[in-house]
């Protein structure tokens, strides 16, 4: 057997032309979609190369035989510059950093409402990854797919009916990377949670155009040019966690302009209430959630100088839409009658300021 020899697999139907010989017992096979496929040596059979027999494979390998190859965890190679190549010892420029993705490709975007999706595991570096990808199930997490991806390649790793979309709403990734016959340096092991919207998969527009699929994907980011991506699922113990933490940082400032407040009666407690002051990120919180969070330290704030009367504090809450300074007001009507508010002075705070007389 030679490379452009014609073979057959013995295990699944199809066929195609030999690529290459990643190592002494597997054969690169490129099917007719210009896909390389490694296979075991043991498992394809050289046939005549002629057209007939080339038609009669062709044939038999219907979209629905495609898939069910891959569903053995074999792998599609990237990029064209790699075809020829074993792919094991190849490495292209610009493939040093990691970078690594889950995608969700549509069987049918012309029936987003009952077609299926194709899920795959992208390894875009130089660096085989030994990667698992699970989902959470209450409190814990159930094992989607496990297995060795090598450089350079996507993995198929499953496929998913509209009925199993909302077990997807939280995706984790952990990852390794290394070189098996090359030295390389060191990459420290990823863990990703994504939050996935399942939502999303009803809408055309959500599948685009990527580097990696013929057909438009939804292409989540795991780690990219060895950047990892920022979890999109906020843990809600560490959440909990970490707003106690700030709050222990916020009260640090609040106690200076308390005792500012006691030796000069005109100067006002200010507690400014955007989220991109009291939060070192806002990202896996929804806007209800980043509401709440500010309510609280309006609260916390109250409590804190509620045997100080006299005091003043200053809300900075900003302009925007109105519905952090609403929610301000309705507390002081329903919740804080006793105390007095007003505009804050615009000439010091601008038009989006709360003051609150103890």
């Amino acid at each position: 057997m030679k490379v452009g020899d014609f073979v057959r697999f013995l295990n699944e139907v199809g066929g195609g032309r030999v690529a290459g010989f990643p190592s002494k017992n597997v054969v690169l096979v490129k099917d007719e979609d210009g896909f390389q496929v490694p296979v075991a040596l043991n498992d394809v059979i050289v046939v005549e190369d002629n057209r007939d027999e080339r038609q009669n494979v062709t044939n038999e390998r219907s979209d629905d035989e495609k898939r069910k190859a891959q569903k053995g965890g074999t792998a599609a190679v990237l990029h064209k510059d790699i075809v020829g190549h074993n792919v094991a010892d190849y490495e292209r420029s610009g493939g040093e950093a990691l970078s690594a993705y889950v995608a969700f490709v549509p069987l049918d975007t012309l029936q987003l409402s009952s077609t299926r999706f194709e899920v795959y595991f992208i390894n875009d570096c130089n660096y085989e990854m030994s990667f698992t990808v699970t989902t959470a199930e209450g409190n814990g997490w159930k094992l989607r797919a496990a297995g060795v991806a090598e450089p350079n390649t996507k993995m198929f790793i499953g496929e998913l009916g509209r009925e199993e979309l909302n077990e997807w709403g939280r995706v984790g990734v952990q990852l390794s990377a290394y070189k098996r016959k090359k030295t390389f340096l060191f990459k420290p092991t990823v863990d990703v949670q994504l939050r996935v919207d399942t939502v999303k998969f009803y809408k055309l527009h959500t599948f685009a155009v990527n580097d990696f699929f013929e057909q438009n994907a939804l292409v989540y980011t795991i780690v990219e040019s060895d950047k990892v991506a920022r979890p999109l699922v906020v843990d809600a113990k560490l959440l909990k966690r970490g707003m106690a933490q700030k709050r222990i940082l916020d009260t640090k400032p609040a106690r200076k302009d308390s005792e500012r407040a006691s030796s000069s009666k005109d100067s006002p407690v200010v507690v400014d209430l955007h989220a991109s002051e009291l939060l070192e990120t806002t990202a896996g919180l929804s806007s209800a959630d980043i509401l709440n969070y500010q309510m609280e330290t309006f609260r916390k704030t109250l409590s804190q100088y509620a045997k100080k009367k006299g005091t003043r504090i200053v809300f900075i809450h900003g302009k925007g839409e109105g519905v952090l300074r609403h929610a301000i007001v309705n507390e002081m009507r329903y919740r804080y009658k006793q105390y007095t508010y007003q505009d804050a002075s615009f000439q010091e705070y601008g038009y989006g300021a709360t003051e609150v007389r103890i």
